[in-house]
């Protein structure tokens, strides 16, 4: 999984291609029980880029996208929001793919 560096990659990943960006920190238990299981969703679901997004790190970010529970996944492709999982309840892996299958239906 890529880990966001800058605003500016954010802008450019969220512009260009298909991208899920999760929002996480390295303190939240519910983040932690999931990365197991993120090298497998990774593989299945190719066509998107991961992105790790430190909550902490770029709370900023969080704010202007309303992202305010973690682990929160939010997809874009070329610029526009497919979907979002945002909440603060913890995820398990059948509610990640479900997610990210209906990004395309």
């Amino acid at each position: 999984m890529k880990t966001l560096e800058s605003m500016e990659e954010f802008k450019e990943r969220k512009s260009t291609g298909k991208h899920i960006f999760m929002f996480s920190a390295d303190w939240c238990p519910d983040c932690r029980i999931i990365e197991p299981i993120l090298p497998e969703i990774e593989e299945k679901y190719s066509e998107y880029t991961l992105v790790y997004v430190d909550r902490d790190k770029f709370i900023d970010l969080c704010i202007d996208l309303d992202v305010f529970g973690i682990p929160s996944f939010l997809a874009f492709e070329n610029g526009e929001e497919l979907g979002r999982f945002v909440s603060k309840d913890r995820k398990t892996k059948e509610e990640i793919e479900n997610f990210i299958d209906s990004l395309s239906s």
